[in-house]
C-alpha cells in the first residue's frame, strides 16, 4: 500500500487519479477506477445539462461505493456553459472531490467550501500552483510538458517541474503529464509529488468509453506521434498527429490566424474522433505517454498493476542502498 499526503486528504487507497476528460469521463470508467481505489472523475461538461451530469453521477454511484470525483473545466467562450449551474448540480448530488481546470477556481471556492467539497486545481506551472494554493484547494495536480491537451507556455517537463513544485507548495501535489507505469508513480513520488494523475492510458482502457479504433492506435503509436498546435497563439495544445492536426500546424506556421483553423478544430469534429474512430474527422488529445501503452485492458487492473510496479521499483531502489558500500 502507498500511503501519502494525497490519499489521506481525499480518503482513497491508491494515489492515482483518472483526470477529467472531454468525452471521455463518463460514469462505468470513473466507477472502475474508484472501485479499484484510485480515483475516477466524471467530466461535468460531457453532460450537455446540470441535470444530466446528476443522472451521471447517480449512474456511477450504481457501479462503485468508493469515493469518486467531478471535473469541472472553466474556459473563456463567446457562450459560456451555465458554470454556475454545474456547480450547484455537483454540490446538490452530494459529490464531495471536485477537479478544477482551466482558469481560476476562486470564484467557485466559497460554495465548495461551505458543502465540504475538496477541490483538486489542474494547473501547468509553480506560480499557479501556489495561487491555488492561496485560494484554499485542497491539492493541486500539475500539468508537465508531456501531458495531452493545454500544458501551458512554459515548456517545463515533469522532470523539472515535479520537484520545483515540491520546493514550494505545502499541501498535497499530484503529478501528471507521461505517467503510465508503475516506473512513473515511483519517479513521481521520489521527486516529491504525492500521487500521479493520468489521462491518456485510461482512454486506453476497457472501460473508457470511445472507440475502439482510437485506443488501437494508442497502442500502435509512439512518442513521436503527436503535434502540439496553436503555439503562435500562445495556446498550445498537444493533439494526437493526424491529418487535421498536421493541417493546423501548416496553416498556423504560414502566418494564419485562429479564424483560419477554427473549422478544422471544432469540438463536434473531435467528438467523432472519439464516436465514430474517424482518426481524421478532427483533433484528438493524447499525451507523449502513448509511446509507453501497449494494451487495452480494464481500468482497475491499470490501478492495481501501477501501484505493484511502483512498489516493486522502490523496493529495487532501496535495495542499492542497502547494497552500497560505507565510506572508507
Amino acid at each position: 500500500m502507498l500511503t501519502t499526503r494525497f490519499t489521506q486528504a481525499l480518503g482513497i487507497d491508491h494515489p492515482i487519479v483518472q483526470g477529467g476528460m472531454m468525452w471521455v469521463g463518463r460514469a462505468e470508467l470513473a466507477a472502475a477506477v474508484s472501485e479499484a481505489g484510485g480515483l475516477g472523475i466524471i467530466t461535468a461538461l460531457t453532460q450537455p445539462t446540470p441535470q444530466d451530469l446528476v443522472r451521471e453521477i447517480e449512474r456511477a454511484r450504481t457501479l462503485t461505493d468508493k469515493p469518486f470525483g467531478v471535473n469541472l473545466t472553466i474556459l473563456p467562450s463567446i457562450n459560456p456553459p451555465p458554470y454556475d449551474e454545474y456547480r450547484r448540480a455537483i454540490v446538490d448530488a452530494g459529490v464531495t472531490i471536485v477537479e478544477t481546470a482551466g482558469s481560476n477556481p476562486e470564484p467557485h471556492m466559497e460554495m465548495f467550501h461551505e458543502h465540504g467539497v475538496r477541490v483538486i486545481h489542474k494547473c501547468t506551472s509553480v506560480r499557479h500552483a501556489l495561487k491555488a494554493e492561496k485560494v484554499g484547494v485542497t491539492a493541486v495536480s500539475i500539468d508537465g510538458f508531456e501531458c495531452a491537451g493545454h500544458p501551458g507556455e512554459d515548456d517545463v517537463p515533469g522532470l523539472v517541474l515535479i520537484p520545483a513544485a515540491a520546493d514550494q507548495l505545502t499541501i498535497p501535489f499530484i503529478a501528471s503529464g507521461g505517467f503510465g507505469d508503475g516506473r512513473g508513480l515511483a519517479a513521481a513520488l521520489a521527486l516529491g509529488a504525492d500521487g500521479i494523475n493520468m489521462g491518456s492510458r485510461f482512454m486506453c482502457t476497457q472501460e473508457s468509453p470511445i472507440s475502439q479504433v482510437v485506443k488501437d492506435r494508442i497502442v500502435e503509436a509512439s512518442e513521436l506521434d503527436t503535434n502540439l498546435i496553436f503555439r503562435s497563439l500562445r495556446n498550445t495544445a498537444r493533439v494526437a498527429k493526424n491529418a487535421v492536426s498536421d493541417e493546423v500546424v501548416q496553416i498556423l506556421a504560414e502566418g494564419g490566424e485562429f479564424e483560419d483553423v477554427r473549422p478544422l478544430v471544432a469540438g463536434a469534429r473531435g467528438r467523432k474522433v472519439f464516436e465514430d474512430g474517424d482518426l481524421d474527422a478532427g483533433i484528438w488529445t493524447v499525451g507523449l505517454v502513448q509511446g509507453l501503452i501497449h494494451d487495452v485492458p480494464p481500468a482497475g487492473d491499470v490501478v492495481r498493476r501501477i501501484v505493484a510496479e511502483a512498489e516493486d521499483v522502490l523496493r529495487s531502489r532501496m535495495a542499492l542502498v542497502d547494497a552500497a558500500p560505507l565510506p572508507a
